[in-house]
């Protein structure tokens, strides 16, 4: 008779068969939650209601493949009236799915041949665990090729992935969203072309990141790394140059009805004379100007500047200023230096004015004491000297030579908080006078704010005369959209500003408002206030009083940036006499397409600020720039018109540029426009001007000396070492008959050897790893390697099964459905420099070809192999000769169930309830 009870233990796993006198909780709970990849007992309870002994054929299905009965047939003996556990062990497999599944007992009575079934249901838990693994990445690709780098992503949970792909910095191969299934897996691809332009050896950083949409935790986000050689190379010099612009320009100018047109060169340069950069320079020469002068051309001007640690020098013209209220912006030709001691500058200037005729010449010298980092007070001295033939300072007579003392100072208070200010002082023979300029500044996390009170009394000889005026606003931000903001702003009536450029119209206003960020891109701002404007110059073309309300709305719609305005207010003409309402709407879209920006906008008002009450005033435009390439680049612009307010600067009303590099430091400029120039209202003057540079860097001082790089090629089996060609950089060379070889006239520095493999034959492979990274620093250098024949390593993954002959079969009953299924492994093989893996399926063959003779490594990662399996051996260590094609068996074995009997018979069941006959 068959052995009646048997007790099967699984090695690592929980008990085949457990009996027990009573159910316990801890059984009764399993079926509960049942974890994949392990295995369970699911507790069936039997009765035997009769007086007979009953013996029952057992079989155990499941509504899941995945869930395999251990035992999935066998026996049970009950005694009359009695009742028992029947104890099913279950292996679930690590893939299956979360859910609820059925475990049915199938029972036949052996002696009366009645069937009945017993089902029960089972719930297994969820498990995630996402793997993302590097697979392969290229160590090295040259400028202008692509990079591509495979992934590893596999689903070792049993919860179906929802997963987002994305890279920061290249191309998916694949798709964007995919879905992986317990125990699937996927390669993902990504790529990214290099600039072929790239002038210097750089690394390339390129990212997979995955997203779980419903579990953040899974979120992974993996770096590989290849370094770009560059094909063409920035030229190390062993001079340091200095970069240096040369100009020469054609350009005519019909200016109110009147031609003319000429050639204009110019000179720049700014940089360092040596290589530590201690000598900084700058140089400036214009030629004269052949047309007048205006915003699109450029002034006659001649300067150099030299710098070096705490020295500073300038000779020539330039913007000279001493101070805010004594000399804040007087553009002349002069000479100025400055020297910085420790905590103590000392500096002056001599200035001759060309664009203001009361000053003949001007002299200026100040020192400054740095207190703290952000603090600092300076004390100064200018002096002016009028031209005797005119006489006329502005609104004030200067009869004799002016003195001006003054002292500025700005104090940080705290990290939050600045003070600044000025006072003074100026004499002549027959007036004094003083000024004083007061400064605040505020910044804090929510609240940030400024002001600024300048008065000069009549008689003061300084930028400022007879004049005060004062500014402030405050911004707060109540929460992080909402926020109010105030802004008080009076212009200076009397300054001695260049006759080269006009003064803005005089302004005073105030402004209070709101603003609001409905969305992170688009906000809204309402604000209220009081303004007036007055024309400087005669006859006055306005001058007026307003109050007005205005809406401004910035919204980014897609691709589109969208702002739009709206203005209402009421008018006080002091021009002509009448009021009125002014009211202004305007609406302004830019995007950009096809390597072009367009910015296109447009105004309507009607107002009563000019000569009309209600005059209709009608403005549009449009700008446009497009880069064809790096080297050409095309803008267009046109404005209809503009508003007198703008009188004092050059206005365009259509513009065409259009700039071409023909070769490396070589420009070609063309331009063409119809303008306002200041001061006018509806002249239009046409200007065109057709410029070519030539960007020379100028050697000034030598920095290192040629180098050379030989070598030599040794045959090492191969047909011939003659004629292969290798590259340096952007320098070639190519062996001898030898195999030596030769780079001269080499610039020091970092390189890549690289060899030409169309040169070698196909299995010729060299004895180091190329491209190799070398640094030349001294005159001679040399660098051998060798050549041989590429070796390779062929294999097979083969599934073994052991089994005992004492063994039952029962291990082929519980893998039979798993047949189907294909497992895979990593395979790595690893040299000293050089690193291959590849994803190989059990039961088929693989390969790795071109492989440097000598010692390797092959190593083998489960790839989360199923745990029913293990590799024999994991590691493998062997020597590649040259040609050799060697071939390598990884044996996965199947870890059989242990079956274990026990001598004596089990009694297994009790006597719960006792019938009476």
């Amino acid at each position: 008779m068959i052995r009646t009870w048997t007790l099967f233990t699984i090695l690592l796993l929980s008990p085949v068969f457990i009996f027990s006198q009573k159910q316990s909780n801890r059984l009764i709970s399993k079926k509960d939650s049942l974890t994949p990849g392990m295995s369970t007992s699911i507790p069936f309870t039997l009765e035997n209601s009769s007086g007979e002994n009953k013996i029952y054929d057992i079989t155990v299905t499941t509504s899941s493949p995945n869930i395999a009965p251990i035992l999935a047939q066998g026996e049970f003996q009950i005694a009359p009236n009695e009742t028992s556990v029947y104890l099913v062990p279950l292996r679930v497999a690590a893939e299956t799915a979360q859910g609820n599944y059925s475990v049915t007992l199938h029972v036949i009575d052996r002696s009366s041949a009645i069937t009945f079934t017993k089902t029960t249901q089972v719930v297994v838990s969820g498990n995630r665990k996402l793997l993302l693994t590097a697979l392969n990445t290229p160590e090295f690709v040259r400028a202008g090729e692509t990079i591509r780098s495979t992934f590893l992503l596999k689903n070792n949970g049993n919860v179906t992935e929802n997963l987002t792909l994305g890279s920061k910095n290249a191309v998916l191969d694949d798709d964007t969203f995919i879905i992986l299934g317990p125990n699937e897996s996927k390669i993902i691809t990504i790529h990214k072309v290099t600039n072929p332009e790239t002038r210097q050896n750089e690394f390339q950083n390129l990212n997979l990141s995955v997203y779980a949409k419903d579990n953040p935790k899974e979120n992974q986000d993996l770096y590989v790394s290849t370094q770009v050689i560059a094909v063409k190379p920035v030229e190390n010099d062993i001079y340091h140059r200095l970069p240096v612009a040369i100009s020469l320009s054609f350009i005519g100018m019909q200016n109110m009805g009147v031609y003319n047109d000429g050639f204009q060169g110019e000179i720049y340069g700014k940089g360092t004379l040596d290589k530590d950069n201690k000598n900084q320079v700058e140089f400036h020469a214009v030629s004269h100007n052949p047309v007048e002068f205006n915003s699109f051309t450029q002034y006659e001007e001649y300067f150099i500047n030299y710098k070096r640690d705490n020295l500073f020098v300038h000779l020539g013209d330039k913007t000279y200023s001493s101070s805010f209220l004594t000399e804040f912006a007087r553009y002349g030709r002069g000479a100025e230096v400055r020297y910085n001691f420790n905590r103590i500058s000392l500096g002056g200037f001599y200035n001759r004015p060309r664009f203001f005729r009361d000053i003949k010449d001007e002299f200026n010298i100040y020192t400054a004491f740095r207190i703290r980092k952000e603090s600092e007070l300076s004390v100064g001295y200018l002096y002016k000297d009028p031209r005797r033939d005119e006489m006329n300072f502005g609104d004030v007579r200067l009869d004799s030579q002016a003195h001006l003392p003054y002292a500025k100072g700005k104090f940080k208070i705290s990290k939050n908080i600045t003070l600044s200010g000025e006072f003074a002082y100026s004499t002549t023979q027959k007036t004094d006078g003083t000024a004083y300029l007061l400064q605040a500044e505020a910044i804090f996390k929510k609240f940030n704010g400024s002001l600024m009170y300048m008065k000069a009394t009549p008689d003061f000889a300084g930028y400022f005369t007879n004049t005060n005026t004062f500014n402030g606003n405050i911004y707060y931000n109540i929460t992080k959209k909402l926020s109010v903001f105030a802004n008080y702003m009076q212009d200076a009536r009397n300054f001695q500003r260049d006759t080269l450029l006009l003064a803005a119209p005089y302004r005073k206003n105030i402004q209070y408002g709101v603003q609001y960020k409905y969305l992170s891109n688009g906000f809204i701002i309402l604000n209220n206030g009081y303004q007036t404007y007055k024309d400087r110059l005669e006859p006055r073309q306005f001058d007026y009083y307003e109050r007005f309300f205005k809406v401004t709305i910035n919204q980014q719609l897609g691709m589109f940036q969208v702002n739009v305005d709206g203005q209402f207010g009421k008018t006080d003409n002091y021009l002509t006499g009448f009021n009125g309402n002014s009211s202004f709407y305007s609406a302004n879209v830019s995007f950009q397409k096809f390597r072009t920006s367009f910015n296109i906008f447009g105004s309507y008002a009607i107002t009563s600020r000019y000569q009309l009450q209600n005059q209709k005033i009608l403005y549009y435009g449009a700008r446009i720039f497009s880069r064809f390439s790096d080297k050409t680049n095309v803008s267009l612009y046109y404005q209809n018109n503009y508003m007198p307010e703008e009188y004092f600067r050059d206005r365009n009303l259509v513009e065409v540029l259009f700039h071409q590099q023909l070769f490396p430091g070589n420009e070609l400029d063309l331009s063409g426009r119809y303008s306002l120039q200041r001061g006018e209202i509806g002249n239009k003057d046409f200007i065109f001007s057709m410029r070519y540079t030539w960007r020379p860097n100028i050697p000034v001082q030598k920095i290192a000396e040629y180098v050379t790089l030989s070598g030599n090629i040794q045959n090492l089996g191969i047909k011939k070492t003659e004629g292969i060609r290798l590259m340096l950089g952007s320098y070639l060379s190519i062996t001898d008959k030898d195999g030596n070889y030769l780079f001269k006239n080499v610039i020091p520095g970092n390189y890549f050897l690289e060899i030409d493999r169309s040169t070698t034959e196909i299995n010729d492979i060299p004895t180091l790893a190329l491209p190799a990274a070398i640094s030349l620093v001294n005159k001679d250098n040399i660098f051998n390697f060798g050549l041989t024949t590429a070796a390779n390593l062929k294999g097979h993954i083969q599934f073994t099964e052991k089994q005992d002959k004492d063994q039952s079969n029962i291990a082929d009953l519980l893998y039979k459905k798993d047949k189907k299924k294909k497992e895979s492994i990593i395979v790595e093989a690893v040299s000293n420099d050089q690193t291959y893996r590849k994803i190989c399926v059990v039961g088929e063959d693989f390969d790795f070809t071109y492989l440097r003779p000598g010692d390797w490594t092959v190593k083998v990662y489960r790839n989360g192999l199923d745990k029913r399996y293990k590799i024999s051996t994991d590691k493998f260590q062997f020597t590649l000769k040259p040609a050799e094609t060697l071939k390598l068996n990884i044996d996965v074995v199947k870890q059989q169930v242990e079956i274990k009997y026990q001598q004596e018979s089990l009694k297994v069941g009790y006597n719960e309830i006792k019938k009476k006959k």
